[in-house]
């Protein structure tokens, strides 16, 4: 059983990041971190029903709350049954928390290659959303994450991503 949680606390009201939100998946979408990754692609706005994903990891969703929740389920294909969902809650002092679930099942050759592979790359790709959430939304980021020698070495290996000269 899968069970990977990521969140953060931004110095921004939900206000500020709910439009970055509501871009996920299309042409100028400011908060997937397309520079370092493969872009997530929908085959349409954010929307009940919309089809897309990232890489070979592909889903769709299955609820979305405009400028605050966006929950995916995983196609069979993927080797994952279950959901990941994007969700903002705001804070009663004008912040912000993003918090990214996934919680699911690996089944076939996912089996070997999640903990391996896929875990470590994606715990990279969402902290690099929530530094692209924290840039766009307040201007600066604090403390930039910076990539485990792992990640760093998946990447050299699966060639993944774009290849921008980052020193992370």
């Amino acid at each position: 059983m899968i069970r990977n949680v990521h969140e953060r606390v931004i110095n921004a009201p939900i206000d500020r990041l709910g439009p970055l939100l509501d871009g996920l998946g299309q042409k100028n979408d400011c908060l997937w971190p397309s520079k370092y990754w493969s872009p997530m692609i929908l085959d349409r706005p954010l929307s009940l029903g919309a089809n897309g994903g990232h890489d070979g990891i592909h889903y769709h969703v299955v609820e979305y709350q405009p400028g605050t929740r966006v929950r995916f389920s995983f196609n069979p294909e993927t080797g994952i049954k279950g959901i990941h969902e994007l969700s903002l809650d705001a804070l009663p002092d004008g912040r912000c928390r993003i918090r990214h679930v996934l919680i699911g099942r690996t089944h076939g050759l996912m089996r070997l290659v999640f903990k391996l592979a896929v875990e470590p790359l994606h715990n990279a790709v969402i902290e690099d959303l929530f530094d692209s959430a924290e840039r766009e939304t307040t201007g600066k980021l604090a403390h930039p994450v910076k990539w485990s020698l792992l990640v760093r070495l998946l990447r050299w290996i699966f060639r993944e991503g774009k290849t921008s000269g980052r020193n992370k």
